[in-house]
């Protein structure tokens, strides 16, 4: 790891924790669907292919984005943007911690990929 892309690193190491976190919610809502009495098939099986599918995309941009790809600079930040929906709905109308969690680090991993060294380290400037 360089110095001028210790900035980048960080943030594909937020990326990917964030993907990893999307794929144990999806086991999670797996073992509810097995584990509950009543279940509704289509509304079930579709929250579960969607946060299976966010879980790949979001590991997809973290591997293309820490091979140094530029193209994968704008998926990540917009990733970053419904991590922040999400942060400010929980802060709303859920838990306060865990939205303050996911607004920080949205925040934290959009700064990380937006910064000028992580620009440079992309090829940008």
């Amino acid at each position: 790891m360089t110095t001028e892309a210790a900035t980048l690193d960080w943030g594909v190491r937020l990326l990917y924790l964030q993907g990893a976190g999307l794929a144990v919610l999806t086991a999670y809502l797996i073992v509810l669907e097995l584990t509950r009495d009543e279940v509704i098939i289509a509304i079930a099986a579709s929250l579960t292919v969607m946060c299976a599918l966010a879980a790949a995309v979001v590991l997809l941009v973290a591997r293309a984005l820490g091979r140094r790809s530029v193209r994968a600079r704008g998926p990540a930040v917009v990733v970053q943007l419904f991590v922040l929906a999400t942060g400010g709905f929980l802060v709303q109308y859920g838990t306060l911690w865990a939205g303050i969690g996911l607004l920080i680090l949205g925040a934290v991993t959009a700064a990380l990929v937006l910064v000028p060294p992580s620009s440079r380290a992309l090829g940008v400037d």
